[in-house]
């Protein structure tokens, strides 16, 4: 696509499964809580959580364990299994970022972008702490300061207004379908990270950011169809 790479100003991206693999801890702190309602819960499940919101993930996990809960009770488990979740993460180091996805980071700051963080967790901000990423980004987007959750592309306009940049001018990355369709909807430009057949609306699809440039991504994206 013609231009394409100098009307890229920004970047945005998620954050598990994209630049630090947290959802392993995810994973672990759901199954407990499954557990303790009296059912198992897999690791296939897990996967079509990726892109929830923590009360949308505890629903779904309570329609396969045919549980009911109140409103009040749904809260008071989502808090419980948080609480789990940020024990799980809050030994993460800069060695837990996944491979190449630091380095990644720097060329974009380099090459004159901006960047943000959009995720639906409201542990983000420990994360990117813990793991010493915290300065790369301009503009932090969490679950605090969302209302919507994917795929309403509310947390990537936030990010993208945040920046002060257009949804055509940005780059989203982003690991789950959800968040996929989310960007597309926005206006963006949209980079899945992982497997083509799970991230079809995805404008190009890599396995990750090791062994990868920047300006090898652009030329990439430069010889896609970008709506």
């Amino acid at each position: 696509m013609a231009g394409f790479s100098e009307q890229i100003k920004g970047c945005i991206f998620n954050l598990d499964g994209v630049i630090v693999d947290t959802a392993k801890h995810h994973y672990t702190a759901w199954k407990r809580l499954a557990n303790q309602l009296g059912f198992d819960f897999s690791i296939e499940q897990h996967e079509e959580l990726r892109g929830l919101s923590r009360l949308a993930s505890l629903e779904k996990i309570l329609e396969w364990g045919n549980v009911y809960m109140t409103e009040a009770e749904k809260l008071h488990w989502s808090d419980v299994k948080n609480n789990w979740y940020v024990e799980l993460i809050s030994n993460l180091k800069p060695s837990d970022v996944l491979p190449g996805a630091l380095l990644f980071l720097r060329q974009v700051r380099e090459a004159g972008l901006q960047m943000a963080l959009s995720s639906a967790s409201r542990s983000a901000r420990s994360v990117l702490r813990s793991t010493h990423l915290e300065p790369y980004f301009d503009v932090i987007i969490d679950g605090y300061s969302t209302r919507k959750v994917k795929p309403d592309p509310e947390s990537f306009l936030l990010a993208a207004q945040g920046l002060g940049l257009r949804p055509a001018e940005c780059v989203v990355f982003e690991d789950a379908p959800l968040g996929v369709w989310a960007g597309v909807a926005g206006g963006f430009t949209v980079v899945g990270i992982g497997q083509p057949e799970y991230l079809p609306k995805a404008h190009l699809v890599i396995p990750g950011f090791e062994n990868l440039t920047f300006n090898n991504l652009l030329a990439q994206l430069s010889g896609t169809t970008v709506a």
